[in-house]
């Protein structure tokens, strides 16, 4: 399962990690969100070792989506060294993800 991400953790595991890290912003009663999980399951199997797959439910943790200006969900943001370099609002192919977190591996 995706790493789940909170307010509390989201600096240590997102903006101090050495690796690329995705981060799926999602609610459980966003319709689209739910697309892109099992988007998010696969590459998080996939790419264990390279690169960390997360997810922040907005609505429990609000704090580092306001910081960068989530206003739409899903909204997926790639990090490498704590900063936003991908971003992808609503719901692509797994293949898009993939070509995100494979230009920053």
């Amino acid at each position: 399962m995706a790493l789940e991400v909170t307010d509390a953790t989201f600096d240590e595991v997102v903006l101090k990690s050495d690796k690329p890290v995705m981060v799926d912003f999602w609610a459980a009663w966003c319709g689209p969100c739910r697309m892109v999980g099992p988007i998010m399951e696969q590459l998080h199997s996939e790419y264990e070792g390279k690169a960390i797959i997360a997810k922040v439910d907005v609505d429990a943790h609000q704090q580092f989506a306001a910081k960068y200006g989530v206003r739409n969900i899903p909204t997926v943001l790639v990090f490498k060294n704590g900063e936003v370099v991908e971003k992808q609002v609503g719901v692509a192919p797994k293949s898009v993800y993939e070509q995100k977190i494979n230009a920053h591996l």
